[in-house]
């Protein structure tokens, strides 16, 4: 029995058709047993994902039909990972966990891969916790700064649907990230690596903390990034100007950006960041809130993935 959770308003809203029009006829045609569950508001996912899991008498597959951050709500609301192992269909606009792991974009794909192909495998985890006790998991990584302002402008921008339909959703990212990055204000960000490696970060930017390579719709930002090796990946920029960041950007498509001096790599399975002034801070591309203060962990091979 397959449970797929549906967030029809995906990919500027054809979600929908692409699980009415593809993905459910395939599922009949195969006779594969399911059920289907769709989402209508933000929360949804998360606890559809919880009664789901909570209600299992034994293991059980749960597809996420949507993007990485469906996927991150879904994470939200499962109880005990051990029971579930998790499926696919990559229907966002960034799709930086499918793209990582090399699931097709093409839903009908996707689903054959679930189906057929597909070898499950263990993935870390992270997990971002912040001083008023929010607590929230994430697949492809956790930023603070730039990079989660982005993310926050590109939920709210009309630029997303427009990009999407042409078929360049990652310039939505792009377009946003000029944009943001001219109003961003200067910032002392302070760094604790696994409790012994201490560093600090004048004009701080950003920082991401990465399980997996790509970020923000193909951006590369830690090209060696390992997705089960129980380690955070972080991607720290500062003290650069930022017209300069203008030239960095685009390299870190490539997985170039640490060429330029103020962008610099860090390994570690557990970080403390303390701001000089409260920052927007994203999970999986879904804003968690603004904080001065938070901790990011790495959990080592706690899901389960369909790949």
């Amino acid at each position: 029995m397959y449970h797929i959770l549906i967030n029809p308003a995906s990919r500027s809203g054809r979600g929908l058709k692409l699980w009415k029009e593809i993905v459910e006829p395939a599922l009949q045609e195969e006779g594969v047993a399911y059920r289907s569950y769709l989402s209508g508001k933000a929360g949804d996912i998360e606890k559809l994902a919880g009664e789901i899991t909570a209600d299992a008498s034994e293991d059980l597959t749960l597809v996420i039909l949507g993007g990485d951050g469906t996927m991150n709500e879904a994470l939200r609301g499962i109880s005990d990972f051990s029971r579930v192992t998790l499926g696919y269909i990559p229907t966002g606009s960034s799709n930086d966990l499918a793209r990582d792991l090399k699931i097709p974009r093409d839903p009908r794909q996707a689903l054959d891969l679930i189906l057929h192909t597909g070898q499950v495998r263990s993935m870390d985890m992270g997990v971002m916790t912040a001083p008023d006790c929010m607590v929230r998991p994430f697949a492809v990584s956790c930023g603070i700064g730039f990079d989660a302002a982005v993310c926050e402008e590109v939920f709210q921008t009309k630029m997303k649907g427009f990009f999407n339909r042409l078929g360049l959703g990652k310039l939505t990212y792009l377009a946003v990230a000029i944009k943001e990055l001219f109003s961003a204000k200067d910032a002392l960000c302070q760094f604790l690596l696994d409790e012994t490696e201490a560093f600090q970060v004048r004009r701080f930017l950003f920082n991401a903390c990465m399980i997996h390579r790509y970020e923000g719709g193909g951006f590369r930002f830690c090209p060696d990034a390992k997705d089960n090796d129980g380690i955070l990946d972080l991607c720290t920029v500062g003290g650069i100007p930022k017209l300069l960041i203008l030239f960095a950007l685009p390299t870190a498509f490539f997985g170039k950006h640490y060429m330029f001096h103020g962008v610099d790599a860090h390994r570690a399975a557990r970080v403390h960041i303390v701001s000089s002034i409260p920052l927007c801070v994203h999970t999986d591309g879904e804003v968690a809130g603004h904080y001065s203060e938070l901790t990011v962990e790495c959990r080592k091979n706690i899901l389960r993935f369909l790949a």
